[in-house]
């Protein structure tokens, strides 16, 4: 296991995040705590430190493992929670990004865990009813107080990001330090805007399902689903696209000209992928687990880097591809554009250079 910055802070992280939303069988479909320890076990064995949990995954019983888990060791961890969703319903204070929600549940995190402070604490999702400036005050709130060391979002548009690190910038308060964002090689649309703006930023970015529901491993090429193929259905549906299976379909090539699994290229993909990326992988079985951890020892070539690129690729839409059109620089710059030394990367060269 390598290590790698978190964004612009001098924080290391392990280059794999364990992802512990399958701790718990509370959901019906997670790991028993017995399975979960052997995963984490063998996490912490091959170097890795990340941990990557929320206030509502398996119902809570995920941090209560993971603190069990931690508890002899913590201070070698850099654990990361979430907050935002909604614990009980009907209640309209008990989910959501105000202040009110951030501080119970970030109190109740910490007792479930048995910490007193995370390393991380993220924005779960935006509720688009909470200005900004509330949330940034608030994050900045924790950290002054010691319960939060760094502060991360999650899945929220870039102006919103944006924004809020602008107004944390110019008002002394903490930025955001990380974005997690669901990318794979069957979900590029972030590189439109979110991974450009994290790279502005000097963001980490965290991707999670990384292996697109479950599409990349292959088994739907197959027409099987597996164990947990009902609870795939409902939530990936989406994902079993005819490009999806194409694109998943190359992967397969792939792997068996590298002899590994399809699933090991997928994470390796990311693992190339510029910037701080840090795959959030997790794993139902065990012997899931051990499939995925191996790609760290997956080398990818540019010929295969390429083909994997270009079978997967999008359109970057408007304004990306309006501006990259030849004749519109042309107009911009006057012929000049390819003589300037630019220092900075467009969004549409990002996802070029790759």
């Amino acid at each position: 296991m390598r290590y790698k910055l978190l964004g612009k802070s001098g924080l290391r992280v392990s280059e794999l995040c364990l992802g512990t939303m399958t701790f718990g069988e509370d959901w019906g479909w997670g790991s028993s705590k017995e399975v979960s320890k052997k995963i984490f076990d063998s996490y912490v064995d091959a170097g890795g430190n990340f941990l990557d949990t929320a206030n509502g995954y398996t119902n809570g019983t995920s941090e209560k493992m993971l603190g069990e888990f931690i508890k002899n060791d913590r201070e070698k961890f850099v654990v990361a929670t979430k907050y935002s969703f909604n614990q009980k319903p009907g209640d309209p204070n008990a989910g959501g990004n105000h202040r009110k929600n951030l501080i119970q549940s970030l109190d109740a995190s910490l007792k479930r865990l048995n910490l007193e402070y995370v390393d991380l604490y993220w924005v779960h999702a935006w509720d688009d009813l909470t200005p900004v400036e509330e949330v940034m005050r608030a994050l900045d709130d924790v950290v002054k107080q010691g319960k939060v060391l760094y502060v991360g979002v999650s899945d929220t548009p870039a102006w919103v990001v944006s924004q809020g690190n602008t107004i944390a910038q110019y008002r002394g308060w903490t930025e955001f330090t990380a974005l997690q964002v669901e990318y794979s090689l069957v979900e590029r649309t972030p590189e439109r805007d979110l991974l450009p703006m994290a790279q502005h930023f000097e963001m980490a970015i965290t991707p999670w399902s990384p292996l697109g529901g479950g599409v990349l491993t292959g088994k739907y090429n197959q027409k099987t689903a597996g164990e947990n193929g009902k609870r795939l259905e409902s939530v990936f549906t989406h994902k079993k696209s005819e490009r999806n299976l194409q694109i998943a379909q190359a992967v397969t090539e792939v792997a068996k000209e590298l002899g590994c699994s399809s699933a090991q290229v997928a994470l390796a993909w990311l693992r190339y992928q510029p910037g701080a990326v840090i795959p959030i992988v997790g794993a139902r079985t065990f012997e899931q687990w051990q499939d995925n951890l191996a790609c760290l020892n997956v080398e990818l070539s540019e010929a295969v880097l390429k083909k994997l690129n270009e079978v997967s690729a999008i359109d970057l839409g408007f304004p990306h591809d309006f501006l990259s059109n030849e004749m519109i620089r042309d107009r911009l710059h006057g012929g000049t554009f390819n003589n300037v030394d630019r220092h900075r990367t467009t969004v549409t060269q990002y996802v070029r250079e790759k």
